[in-house]
């Protein structure tokens, strides 16, 4: 059976997963995330995809980004790992697949879920329990969104910036932001949907990118449809 095709929107964020092969290692030492990250703001350039928040993990990645064509998304994920894997392989005397099949995505509805998303990712370290806030985590995107580390990799999207009118109030906004009390009910749909390859938004939101795209782009009503009387 032929697999689904993925969708990608063009100037739309995507919420990005890819994990190891049996949830093995894929970063292992400095030298592994660095790498990766070099070869992904390559990428993303060479790929015209706009990476806006991103966490690196042991054994998988998150990213938030927006591709700015259908193919870019797909061919910059895949010129990352015929770079990545091999080098990965040759360090550390492995051979085969890293990653567990394809990478998974999302399509975010960008007023509702955009920085939900954003905070999602860059939480995962302090929801793992590796440190006890983002900012003790190195290999994320939270240092450069709140003004501690500058990240040439991050393209800031447009509701990161109207987060303040300066720097420092997007920065502290930002901050401010990330200490509010992640709702599991929201974790839950970012989960669901990005493992599953739905959209995630509004029923608007998904109704008009059905009617874009002329497919399903999310979970079909439960039981069978009502009879029709006559």
């Amino acid at each position: 059976m032929a697999r689904t095709s993925r969708f990608v929107l063009p100037n739309q964020p995507h919420h990005i997963i890819q994990r190891g092969h049996d949830r093995q290692a894929i970063f292992v030492d400095e030298e592994d995330f660095s790498s990766f990250l070099r070869w992904l703001r390559e990428a993303s350039r060479q790929f015209k995809v706009a990476i806006h928040a991103y966490v690196l993990m042991g054994n998988h990645f998150h990213l938030l980004a927006t591709p700015s064509d259908v193919l870019g998304l797909g061919r910059m994920m895949q010129w990352i790992g015929r770079f990545y894997v091999p080098f990965f392989n040759r360090k550390y005397g492995r051979t085969g697949t890293l990653w567990q099949g394809r990478f998974k995505t999302s399509i975010i509805d960008s007023e509702r879920y955009f920085l939900i998303c954003s905070r999602y990712i860059e939480m995962n370290p302090v929801r793992a329990g590796l440190v006890p806030q983002p900012s003790a985590y190195r290999w994320s995107s939270y240092a450069h969104h709140v003004g501690d580390r500058p990240d040439g990799l991050i393209a800031d999207h447009p509701l990161y910036w109207a987060m303040g009118n300066t720097p420092f109030e997007r920065e502290a906004a930002y901050k401010q932001f990330m200490a509010q009390p992640i709702v599991q009910a929201e974790v839950d749909e970012l989960n669901q949907a990005v493992l599953k390859g739905w959209a995630l938004g509004s029923d608007a939101f998904k109704k008009q990118l059905e009617k874009q795209s002329r497919r399903r782009v999310g979970p079909g009503k439960r039981g069978r449809p009502p009879k029709q009387v006559e």
